[in-house]
């Protein structure tokens, strides 16, 4: 009975930051709590050995984070197949509580995905570039990188260089 509770506990200090964060990385709230259901559902039935791990959440972001990879490799080959076959298909409309129409929320989602994952777990999900390192299984120079790059891409789109940058490559004559 101990166990039930101790999961009920883990579940429910954790649930609202593993949605949130997927939610960060696909756009889709709707998508992100099937994700972080998925992963809840997985530790469920392995509870009795991870509730003996130093952090347990931290094997919930991992799982959370590779279902998040596969759903949008998913999205992607949908995508593919439909732009293949001429079906047409309305857009996929991110959640309103995800803020879609904020600039920044914008272009994190911009972000290619590496870059995206990093930049969300670091500063959204507050994690140390060690820790993000360890839960996405990368080296810390491979962390690193990504982040530098995609805080240089998110700054150029938000501070607008990005359409400097355009009009000056075609335009200066």
């Amino acid at each position: 009975m101990r166990a039930d509770a101790d999961f009920h506990d883990f579940y429910a200090a954790n649930y609202g930051r593993t949605v949130a964060l997927v939610t960060s990385l696909l756009g889709d709230r709707n998508e992100a709590e099937d994700v972080a259901q998925e992963a809840f559902a997985r530790a469920l039935i392995r509870w009795s050995r991870l509730r003996m791990y130093e952090q347990p959440e931290a094997w919930i972001r991992r799982v959370a984070l590779r279902l998040a990879i596969d759903s949008r490799r998913r999205a992607v080959r949908m995508g593919r197949l439909v732009r293949l076959t001429a079906v047409r298909q309305p857009a996929r409309q991110a959640d309103s509580d995800f803020a879609a129409s904020s600039e920044l929320s914008e272009a994190i989602l911009a972000l290619p995905f590496s870059q995206r994952e990093v930049v969300v777990l670091h500063y959204l999900v507050d994690l140390p570039l060690a820790q993000i390192a360890t839960d996405l299984r990368l080296p810390l120079s491979t962390v690193k990188t990504r982040l530098a790059s995609g805080r240089r891409k998110l700054e150029r789109e938000l501070s607008g260089q990005r359409e400097v940058a355009s009009d000056e490559r075609g335009g200066a004559r």
